[in-house]
Formats: C-alpha cells, structure tokens, sequence
C-alpha cells in the first residue's frame, strides 16, 4: 500500500506588493466603525451611543456617505439581473421551486420561461400538464432574476436561450461574497471547457459544445460520454477553484484561468496539497497584480 508522508516547512512571507494589495478594513461583530456622525448608516451596520458599530464580520464599504459591512460568509441575496444556477426541489401549480442558496426557494413561473422550440404564445392547460416533461426534480438550470419580493424571494426567468437545463459537468458551491460581477457570467475559457459563475455561489463547469443548439429551447440536455481529456480538464478547473476559494480569492475567469496556467506543472491530485497551493497562489496573485498594473 503506498504511502505518503509530508514534513511541515517554513511559511514563506509573502511579497511587500502582494500583502499591500490585500489589505482590507475587517471587522466583526461589535466592532466600532467610525465615531463620524457625518456618515450614512448601511447594511450590516448600526448606530449606538453616537457611534457607527458593525453587526456582521466582513469588510467594510464605503460609497460616498454612505458605510456597510459586506458579510464574508452569507446567504445569496438577489438583485434583479443576476445570473444564477440552481436545482429544481419542487414542481408546484404552473410553477418551479428552485434552491438557488437563498434564505428561501426562488421561483420558476411557467410563464417566464420559452417553450421548447421557442414558440411565443399563450401558456396553456396541456403546458401545465407537461411542465415535469421540461424540468423535474433534480434538474439544474441556469436563469437570470427576474424580480426580488419584499421578504426576499426571488423570482427567475429563462427567457433567452442561452439560459435553461444544464447537461453534463460539475457543480461547484462557494460563498457567493467570492463571485464577482461582471457584464458575464457565461466564460469559454481557453483551456476547452466553460464556466457559468452563478452570483448566488453555484459554478457550473462543462465541456465546450461544439456547436449550440439555438433551437432546442434550453430544455435538451446533452448526455453523450465526455472523453477522458475533458474530464480532466474539467477536474482540474474544479480543484484550482477549490484552492482560490480556501484562500479566499475573488472567482472570475481571469483569476480562475491564471490559477489553471499555475497548476499545469502539477498532477490535478496534488493541486490541493497545502505547500502546492501556495506556490500556485503566488504565482496566481503575482499575476494578477501585473495585469492590474
């Protein structure tokens, strides 16, 4: 039976330009903000004894006037636009519930999403019949917000075609805090596999397809074999974003493929050993720092 053993090493200490860009104003609950009384009070925040005191551990924001605390580790909260991924739990009347790591389920109207083939009409009674024909229990989808409700639900649609049923791939769930926005969430990346970084904290990674299928209404999923050079490729985009994650790294496509570059002189099992992870850290970070400037 083969073994493996690892001797502790010396941390190496980080650069003076990588630890100067990390620098954030952290605080946890309790913590005084600001003694200012000039400022805005904003979410995570609260006033006492005229005193600006944080309620929730993260970073601190400030746009303007304007304090809050971004939460490092929270639930989603949904904004109208976001793009999400998430699991279908319940089929309901002329609606789908779905998990989207929201306080609570978001919802599917069968109206807010195409018919297969596209078709543009009325929604009707054979519709509502057929609704576990095109999503069941189970199923992942990726949907953009629609609209927020007042207690915080979401509603979703899937009114374009990009958006629908998700094949063949692998789901990843991280803090929705480490997701930026951008303009898209949908990355073909380089490599041979895409990216769909869900604002909510779902990333789904799949193979490239060749071609889309523009008529199918997003409700076909593709389940033929993925070869053995896709797989793997899609195993070691997973483990690289595992590793941004525990050094908790902002995930888009630029930092998830400069971590893919990084890891390449590595077998995909080893990414994830602690002195690994730190080489492709650096490496990863150092990067970044140059193509910011």
């Amino acid at each position: 039976m083969a073994m493996e053993m690892r001797l502790p090493v010396a941390r190496k200490p980080l650069t003076e330009s990588l630890s100067r860009g990390s620098k954030k104003h952290l605080v946890v609950p309790g913590d005084t903000i600001t003694t200012d009384t000039g400022f805005m009070r904003g979410h995570g925040t609260y006033m006492g004894e005229e005193k600006l005191i944080a309620s929730v551990a993260g970073s601190v924001e400030r746009v303007n006037k304007l304090i809050c605390v971004k939460a490092l580790k929270t639930r989603y909260n949904g904004e109208v636009g976001d793009i999400v991924v998430g699991r279908i739990t319940e089929v309901q009347q002329k609606r789908w519930k779905v998990e989207t790591n929201s306080r609570l389920d978001s919802v599917l109207l069968l109206s807010s999403m195409n018919l297969p083939g596209g078709e543009l009409r009325r929604r009707s009674a054979e519709d509502e019949l057929a609704m576990r024909g095109f999503l069941q229990e189970g199923d992942l989808i990726s949907a953009e917000v629609q609209a927020v409700f007042s207690d915080g639900a979401v509603s979703l649609h899937t009114r374009s075609l990009k958006y629908g049923k998700l094949g063949q791939g692998v789901l990843v769930q991280v803090s929705p805090s480490l997701v930026k926005r951008q303009k898209t969430h949908f990355h073909d990346l380089p490599c041979g596999a895409s990216v769909i970084l869900g604002n909510n904290g779902f990333i789904w990674i799949y193979p490239t397809p060749e071609h889309k299928d523009e008529d199918a209404g997003g409700f076909i999923a593709n389940l033929e074999p993925v070869s053995l050079a896709d797989r793997e490729v899609i195993s070691r985009l997973r483990n690289c974003i595992v590793l941004l994650v525990t050094q908790r790294m902002m995930l888009y496509d630029t930092s998830i493929l400069y971590c893919y570059e990084a890891s390449l002189p590595h077998q995909i099992k080893d990414i994830l050993k602690p002195e690994i992870m730190e080489e492709i850290v650096l490496e990863t970070r150092q990067r970044l720092l140059e193509q910011e400037g």
